[in-house]
């Protein structure tokens, strides 16, 4: 198992500038040679941590969710990782080793571990390792709804939770669910969807749900909106509520991607 994380760097000056990187009003790619040294982000609170913001609450951009690319060095990480008490976050590492405490108990998170944090959880990371860790932080604003508890914390790893099957697909097309899609007490949900080499999304899927994509191995043609794109491991894709989508995955080896949606909700009826 190797899932793509940023190199950093810069393209050398006799590079071409074009490259695949598309921002529209349905939905945005940020190819993976994007993400470079000059576009880092840092946060208070986090040691020898540097970060790529590939989504965040916008106008015109991602309404719903924000997505880091997580970068720690050696001996960094935070004891005070969340400012936003209303945050409820999903971690994913694509690469290294990461150790997470959650209400004192901790976790060694390897490659493809998987936790969800609930809002204003007691959680922190470290890198006790020799190496840099990478990883995924999603997070989203919980919907609060009275009568409804909120999800406990949630450690796993990919490797751990079995593919499901879409329908008369015969394996081509799988997810995995780390939580139970009708557990309502969940208003977003970051699965792993994968396709065998010639597997299809066979429809434009037109849904509510806005989607981040990040793409873990792999490579495929995605329509997006009225174009179709080529998308390879360490893109991101934003589509917005309603963007038609389908794919085909190229080979020779699996498509994979992280993919986030918000659900479980009443749409809010005001702006």
């Amino acid at each position: 198992m190797t899932f793509y994380a940023p190199k950093g760097g810069l393209p050398a000056q006799t590079d071409l500038t074009t490259d695949r990187a598309v921002f529209t009003e349905a939905y945005a790619v940020l190819p993976r040679g994007t993400m470079r040294d000059i576009v880092t982000s840092r946060l208070p609170f986090w040691d020898d941590t540097r970060l790529w913001v590939i989504a965040r609450p916008l106008s015109g951009f991602a309404e719903t969710f924000s997505q880091y690319i997580v970068e720690v060095a050696p001996g960094g990480g935070s004891d005070k990782p969340e400012t936003d008490p209303a945050a409820e976050a999903v971690l994913f590492v694509v690469s290294g080793n990461l150790v997470l405490t959650v209400a004192g108990e901790k976790h060694t998170l390897t490659e493809g571990g998987y936790a969800y944090l609930p809002p204003g959880g007691d959680w922190t990371v470290r890198n006790t390792s020799d190496a840099a860790v990478t990883f995924h932080l999603v997070r989203k604003a919980y919907e609060r709804i009275e009568g409804i508890d909120v999800p406990p914390p949630l450690v796993t790893n990919e490797a751990d939770v079995e593919g499901i099957e879409m329908p008369d697909t015969e394996g081509r097309w799988r997810t995995q669910r780390f939580v139970d899609p009708d557990d309502v007490r969940h208003d977003m949900h970051v699965n792993i969807v994968s396709f065998e080499p010639g597997g299809v999304i066979p429809f434009p899927e037109t849904h509510v749900m806005e989607h981040g994509l990040y793409v873990l191995e792999g490579k495929a043609v995605y329509l997006l909106n009225k174009d179709w794109v080529e998308v390879q491991e360490g893109d991101f894709m934003w589509l917005r509520a309603f963007c038609p989508q389908a794919c085909y995955a190229g080979g020779p080896g699996r498509f994979r991607y992280l993919l986030y949606k918000d659900v479980n909700r009443h749409p809010k009826l005001t702006l």
